[in-house]
């Protein structure tokens, strides 16, 4: 029986894990869930799981779900330290998908235990990709990709050469946005950026799809899961979402992964790697489909992808200062204090201070860095709202 832990268990990444775990309990040993507000939803899970302890992130909720919990065998904790001393529990395999730089932490924590890491979490790698691949390799942990398509760049190296490769394609559906004309964009309201054409996710990465924000943190994340140049890696625009990714090789072949576009693809090859078992996922029916299309993104509609080539060129804590931007500008958007086209300003605007502050550029990449400066870029953008409001 494998021991795992899911972080970020209430969410789209989380549920669709635990979805697969539950159509076959007895092969599994829940050590422990993870989850933020959705208290019912976590407590619920723990119930069914058996697991051994359910921690929400809101010190203010341990009450609730205590009380949520009362009559189980299941331990119940609050708070970030908490989030920790889960992560320290000896487990097999834990499914690491805390949104944001929330989930640097645990996730390495997880790692020096020595567990095979399912990441979805692609800030852990964006922040601090060589500090977290030192981390596993220090313990004898394993990094698995969670994400569609690192996952799909993953299973089409199987038993290749590495230094074969000549190129990495990721694709991207578009988001919201694809069809938009490029004026309308500064006017786009927070409901339009929060639908997605092809995928079910929640409202952040949704809206980070729509401003490619998404993409451009998975191109940061190919480069340091891949150990690839940048200048090997490459975005293209694909509607239907079937083709997750394509690897390019020296002597012109190209292999690509296809599936529909459901996560328990992902999800579950990370989970019984390095098997493949039945997964209850559509199959696909390409003469049904008739065709798929690839474009060229356009960087003046995404400029997310060009700051994500700047970051990779300035390396140390740039992903850092680049991510914590990123989802404080996402958070004055969702409340609506800044428009959809001002996120990528303000990122831009942070990555330029950040660039010529005395002692910050060089720092050390260690966890403590990496936290203080994504302190640091959250408060610049919150001043940068500020001298915009007036």
């Amino acid at each position: 029986m494998r021991k795992v832990s899911i972080f970020g268990a209430t969410g789209s990444i989380g549920q669709n894990t635990i979805d697969l775990i539950a159509r076959n309990p007895s092969a599994y040993d829940v050590v422990a869930l993870t989850g933020g507000a959705n208290i019912a939803q976590l407590a619920h899970d723990a119930r069914r799981l058996k697991a051994d302890v359910a921690v929400t992130a809101y010190d203010d909720r341990l009450d609730d779900l205590r009380t949520a919990l009362e009559g189980t065998e299941v331990q119940a904790a609050a708070g970030q330290e908490a989030l920790i001393e889960a992560a320290k529990r000896p487990a097999d395999w834990v499914m690491s998908a805390i949104v944001g730089s929330a989930g640097l932490a645990p996730g390495i924590a997880a790692l020096e235990q020595g567990a095979t890491l399912a990441l979805a979490n692609k800030e852990t790698l964006v922040c601090a990709g060589p500090l977290v691949l030192e981390t596993a390799r220090k313990h004898g942990a394993r990094l698995l990709p969670v994400d569609s398509e690192h996952s799909a760049v993953f299973q089409a190296l199987v038993g290749e050469d590495m230094g074969a490769v000549e190129r990495i394609i990721i694709t991207a559906s578009g988001g919201a946005f694809r069809d938009w004309p490029l004026a309308d964009l500064a006017n786009a309201t927070v409901e339009q950026a929060s639908s997605h054409p092809n995928w079910d996710m929640g409202q952040r990465i949704t809206i980070d799809s729509a401003s490619m924000f998404n993409k451009a943190l998975e191109v940061i994340e190919t480069k340091e899961f891949f150990g690839i140049h940048p200048d090997k890696i490459e975005v293209l625009v694909h509607p239907e979402s079937i083709v997750h990714a394509l690897v390019g090789f020296r002597d012109g072949a190209v292999l690509g992964h296809l599936g529909a576009p459901d996560m328990r693809h992902a999800i579950g090859y990370a989970l019984h790697w390095p098997d493949r078992l039945d997964l209850p996922v559509p199959r696909l029916n390409l003469a049904a489909l008739g065709q798929l299309r690839f474009v060229a993104p356009d960087e003046a509609r995404y400029p997310a992808l060009r700051l994500a080539r700047e970051v990779m060129a300035r390396g140390g804590l740039s992903g850092a200062v680049f991510n914590a931007a990123k989802e404080r500008a996402l958070d004055h958007f969702i409340a609506r204090r800044a428009g959809f086209l001002d996120m990528a300003d303000m990122v831009a605007s942070v990555l330029d201070r950040f660039d010529t502050s005395d002692g910050l550029i060089d720092a050390a990449l260690t966890l403590d860095n990496v936290l203080q400066t994504d302190h640091l870029a959250r408060k610049w953008v919150d001043e940068a709202v500020l001298e915009r409001a007036g």
